[in-house]
C-alpha cells in the first residue's frame, strides 16, 4: 500500500494518509496513530479507548453499497489495513484524503490539531429548519456526496465531559467557518448552512496534567479548539468545493 506521511507538532502522534483497495476499489484514509491507547469521544462510536483514529475516502459507488450494511463495513475495513476494529474509531466521506485540511494551534503548553475534510455541495442544510428526507431502520443509511468530517487532537487531558463539550466547541466553530464563506442550504438556499446532514467528529484526548473540565471558548483549550477547527473547516471547503 502506498502511503503519504503527514507532519504535526503533536508529540507521540504520527498521521498518514494511506492508498488502497477494498472489495476491488481504490480509496484512501487518513490514519492518525498513537503509542498507546487514547480515550476518544466519536459521534458515531461514543466513547472508546483507541490506538488509531482515521477518516476514510469511500467513492460513490463503494458507498451506495457500504451504506446498506455500514456495520459490516465498520468490521472489514479496519482488517484491511492490518488493524482491529476494537482499536480504532473511523468516519467515512465521499471527500478524498488528498483534500484534507490541517490546522494547529497552541497556548503555552496546550497544543490543539483539527484536521478536516469538508464537502457541502450534494447535502448542506440548516438544522432546525430543513425537513429531513430519510429513515435509519436496520443500521441502513442513504448515501451522499458531501460531509464534513473532524478529527480533533490535543496533548491536553480531557474529562469525559470535557471531550463532550469539545463537540459544542467545534460545531460552533465549524457553523462559522460555514457563515463566513456563506454556504447555503442545498434543498433550500435561502437559508444559510449550519453543516451537512452526514457530518462527524472524532476527540482525542492527550495526557497532559490533571483532566480539564471545561473546553468551552471562554477558557483556551476551546479557543484553540474553535480556531483550529475554523481554519481547517474553511480551508478543506475551498479545497473540495472551490
Amino acid at each position: 500500500m502506498k502511503e503519504k506521511k503527514i507532519s504535526l507538532e503533536l508529540e507521540g502522534v504520527e498521521a498518514k494518509v494511506i492508498y488502497h483497495t477494498y472489495e476491488g476499489f481504490e480509496l484512501n484514509t487518513l490514519l492518525v496513530s498513537f503509542g498507546e491507547k487514547r480515550r476518544v469521544l466519536s459521534t458515531l462510536d461514543g466513547f472508546k479507548k483507541v490506538k488509531f483514529v482515521a477518516n476514510n475516502y469511500t467513492p460513490l459507488q463503494l458507498s451506495e453499497r457500504t451504506m446498506m450494511n455500514y456495520k459490516a463495513f465498520k468490521r472489514k475495513l479496519p482488517l484491511a489495513l492490518g488493524i482491529r476494529s476494537s482499536d480504532i474509531a473511523f468516519m467515512s466521506t465521499g471527500v478524498n484524503m488528498d483534500n484534507a485540511a490541517i490546522s494547529e494551534s497552541n497556548y503555552q503548553e496546550f497544543k490543539v490539531c483539527c484536521i478536516a475534510t469538508a464537502g457541502a455541495k450534494g447535502n448542506a442544510l440548516r438544522t432546525g429548519v430543513d425537513k429531513a428526507f430519510y429513515v435509519e431502520r436496520d443500521g441502513k443509511f442513504f448515501s451522499t456526496l458531501g460531509t464534513i468530517n473532524l478529527i480533533l487532537l490535543t496533548n491536553a487531558n480531557l474529562s469525559n465531559g470535557a471531550l463532550a463539550r469539545a463537540i459544542i466547541t467545534a460545531t460552533e466553530a465549524k457553523t462559522a467557518a460555514l457563515q463566513d464563506l456563506n454556504v447555503r442550504s442545498t434543498s433550500a438556499p435561502q437559508h444559510q448552512a449550519t453543516g451537512t446532514g452526514t457530518d462527524n467528529m472524532i476527540v482525542v484526548s492527550g495526557d497532559l496534567g490533571e483532566p480539564l473540565l471545561i473546553t468551552s471558548g471562554h477558557v483556551k483549550i476551546g479557543e484553540l479548539i474553535g480556531f483550529s477547527t475554523k481554519s481547517a473547516v474553511a480551508e478543506a471547503l475551498k479545497k473540495h468545493d472551490g
